[in-house]
């Protein structure tokens, strides 16, 4: 039987994790563009050859850091400890008898 979760070990939403991998890979693609428009606006030199670098393999780092999973989802589930079960047993719902203390 699986043990019950606990509210701290849900894991993110989906809507949550798409949102957070999309901001991600954009500020990459930014970083991206912001490299080509400066290895073309600025002389060739030394830098030039750094923005194209980074306007070529941002793609790929990009995707990778967007579609990384955090420190091990399965590791973020702590086990919760068994919750104390209340037991009555059948007698506490029968009709008392009537008693014989009549006089």
């Amino acid at each position: 039987m699986d043990q019950p979760q606990a509210v701290t070990s849900v894991e993110e939403s989906p809507y949550q994790e798409r949102r957070s991998r999309f901001i991600k890979y954009t500020i990459a693609m930014v970083i991206r563009v912001i490299c080509i428009i400066l290895a073309v606006a600025i002389p060739v030199s030394w830098l030039t050859f750094v923005f194209v670098a980074g306007a070529v393999f941002l793609p790929y780092f990009a995707v990778v850091i967007a579609n990384a999973q955090g420190p091990g989802t399965a590791s973020k589930r702590v086990p919760v400890a068994e919750a104390p079960t209340l037991s009555i047993s059948a007698d506490a719902f029968r009709a008392p008898k009537p008693s014989d203390d009549r006089k």
